[in-house]
C-alpha cells in the first residue's frame, strides 16, 4: 500500500476519512432534553453574548444515523469531532467542551486548531479529551444536552454511537462530503443557531467578493498541490473539492490532475493521489498553491528535481496557503483567502 501524504493525512481529517461519501440512513429516532423548556420563537442569549431565536421546539432532527428529538435548544453541546468545533463556533452555538487532538504546528497547545483555539479560549470551551481518544467518562463529566459526532476522519467516534447516545442526545455528521457552509446550514437547523449559520456564511461570502476584486488571477489557471516530498502520494485538488472550489470563487481556474495518474483506492470528489514521480504531469496551469504550505515547502516543492520543469517553478509562481488551509471551515477559509490575496494582490 501506498503510503499517505503525512501533512494531509495529519491535519485534514476529511482526507483520512473512510472513503464512504453516500449519507448513512435508517436507525430508529432518539428522543432527549436539552436544556430547559422553553417557550416556542424566544429569545436566549448565547455563549459569546449575542441573541439567536430559539425556533420551534421540541424538533426532530435528522442525521447520519437517523433522527434525534430535541424538546428544547441546546445550551451544553460538546463537539467529539474537532473537524466539527470550528463551524460550530462560527455559528454561535454553544460549545462547552471539544476533543482535541495532539498538539502541533496546526494546533495551540491544548491540541485546539490554531485558527479558531482563540474564539475557543474566549468563549471558555474545555478539552474534552487529548490526542483524539475517546473517554466516555470525560464525556459524562462535561453533563452535555447534544453531543456532535462525525461519521468518519479520525476524529471519528462513530463507533461509540450507540454507547454515547444511550446517555445524551446524540447527531451524527459527516463534514467529509460537505463544504463548511452545508455543515454550518446542518448544525444550525440542530441547535437553533439558523440565523447565525446564515449570517457567518453570508459574512464569508463578503470576504470572498472583496478578495476577488483584489487579485489578479493567473491567465492559465492554477493547480492546489499537498506536496510531501519522497516517500509519499501527492495530493492535487479536483473543482468538486472545498479548497479547489474556493480558490475558483475567487476568479482562478484549478487545474486538475489527469484521472490516469490517481493512486486513490477509491474515489473521492476533493483530491487526487499522484506518485512523486508523476506530480510533474499532474500539474499544469500557469501557478501552484501549496496546501498548508510555508515559505519553507515552497523551497523544497521547487527544489525537487522531478519537478524542474513545471511552469509555476520555472517562473516562481509557487504559493503557500498558510498551515491552517488543510481544512476549510470558517475561519481557516479565511486565512485561505488571505494567503491568495497576498500571492496575487
Amino acid at each position: 500500500m501506498r503510503a499517505r501524504p503525512a501533512r494531509l493525512f495529519t491535519a485534514l481529517t476529511a482526507l483520512v476519512a473512510a472513503g464512504t461519501l453516500a449519507a448513512c440512513s435508517g436507525g430508529s429516532p432518539q428522543s432527549g432534553q436539552s436544556g430547559q423548556p422553553g417557550a416556542a420563537g424566544a429569545s436566549l442569549t448565547t455563549q459569546s453574548g449575542g441573541s439567536t431565536s430559539s425556533g420551534e421546539w421540541p424538533r426532530t432532527v435528522a442525521h447520519e444515523k437517523g433522527e434525534l428529538k430535541l424538546d428544547a435548544q441546546p445550551q451544553r453541546i460538546v463537539s467529539t469531532s474537532i473537524s466539527a468545533t470550528g463551524t460550530l463556533l462560527a455559528i454561535d452555538a454553544p460549545v462547552v467542551a471539544s476533543a482535541a487532538t495532539s498538539p502541533s504546528n496546526i494546533t495551540d497547545d491544548q491540541g485546539f486548531f490554531s485558527q479558531w483555539s482563540e474564539v475557543a479560549q474566549e468563549r471558555g470551551v474545555e478539552v474534552l479529551y487529548p490526542n483524539l481518544e475517546f473517554d466516555m467518562e470525560s464525556l459524562i463529566a462535561a453533563d452535555p444536552d447534544l453531543v456532535v459526532v462525525s461519521t468518519s476522519g479520525a476524529d471519528s467516534v462513530v463507533d461509540q454511537y450507540d454507547q454515547i447516545a444511550a446517555q445524551f442526545p446524540t447527531i451524527v455528521v459527516d463534514y467529509s462530503k460537505q463544504t463548511w457552509q452545508d455543515l454550518a446550514t446542518e448544525l444550525g437547523e440542530a441547535t437553533g443557531h439558523e440565523a447565525d449559520a446564515q449570517s457567518a456564511i453570508d459574512d464569508f461570502d463578503s470576504k470572498v467578493s472583496e478578495a476577488a476584486a483584489k487579485i489578479t488571477a493567473p491567465a492559465g489557471g492554477a493547480a492546489i498541490v499537498s506536496f510531501n516530498g519522497p516517500g509519499a502520494d501527492q495530493g492535487v485538488a479536483k473543482k468538486t473539492g472545498p479548497h479547489a472550489q474556493l480558490l475558483e470563487s475567487l476568479g482562478v481556474e484549478v487545474h486538475e490532475a489527469p484521472e490516469d495518474l490517481d493512486t486513490s483506492e477509491r474515489p473521492r470528489s476533493d483530491f487526487a493521489f499522484v506518485t512523486l514521480e508523476n506530480l510533474s504531469q499532474a500539474i499544469s496551469g500557469d501557478a501552484v498553491f501549496l496546501l498548508s504550505g510555508t515559505p519553507e515547502t515552497v523551497a523544497a516543492f521547487e527544489a525537487e528535481p522531478v519537478l524542474a520543469n513545471v511552469a509555476a517553478v520555472n517562473s516562481k509562481k509557487v504559493y503557500p496557503l498558510g498551515p491552517t488551509s488543510f481544512r476549510i471551515d470558517y475561519y481557516s477559509g479565511q486565512q485561505f483567502i488571505d494567503a491568495v490575496v497576498q500571492a496575487l494582490g
